[in-house]
């Protein structure tokens, strides 16, 4: 266990050098993507006025709905910097101040899996909440005007967060694959 430990904490090095400069971007990206939704929700549940009326004027205030904002915003924020486990040392390599668990390797199939139902979760419901003909962006209650633009630009990066994490997971297993064949230091391709 001690060899496997060691030996971990000396790949972290080629982890780097093996991740492509655009998986680093993609990963940032899909960080960013979340960022403008998560700024509308804390105005909204700081009390500014984004454009709610009738029942849901009523029910997107007081202290369940700020509470629900930071709950969102704190949830979404911390699954959006997982990304960074895609291309970063700590995705292959649980860090070595974890109890237990530290410098163990990340078997792929925990990473892949994970990260693949969340990029298609994401994916699908923001495809489905922007698309769907009667879904909730009709209800006469959402923002209109300057309003709903506001809210429309605060959210629309979101509909990129889901397929960045695709291909993320997509290099990160082609990466392990290759990583595990012994083809990124000076192997064959």
């Amino acid at each position: 266990m001690a060899t496997e430990i060691g030996r971990a904490a000396l790949d972290r090095g080629a982890v780097r050098r093996s991740v492509p400069r655009w998986t680093v971007w993609a990963a940032w990206a899909s960080v960013l993507c979340t960022l403008p939704s998560c700024l509308w929700r804390v105005a909204a549940g700081f009390g500014v006025d984004v454009g709610f009326t009738g029942e849901l004027g009523a029910m997107y205030s007081g202290p369940e709905f700020i509470a629900y904002v930071w709950i969102l915003t704190i949830a979404s924020q911390c699954a959006a910097f997982l990304a960074f486990g895609l291309v970063r040392p700590w995705g292959e390599v649980v860090p070595q101040w974890v109890p237990l668990l530290g410098g163990r390797r990340i078997p792929p199939p925990a990473v892949i899996i994970t990260a693949g139902i969340g990029g298609t979760a994401v994916t699908l419901l923001c495809v489905g909440v922007a698309l769907v003909p009667s879904g909730p962006l009709t209800n006469p209650d959402f923002p209109q005007g300057a309003a709903r633009t506001i809210m429309n630009l605060c959210y629309a990066p979101l509909l990129a967060w889901g397929p960045l994490i695709i291909a993320l997971t997509a290099a990160y297993a082609h990466r392990r694959h290759r990583a595990r064949k012994g083809l990124d230091e000076g192997g064959s391709p």
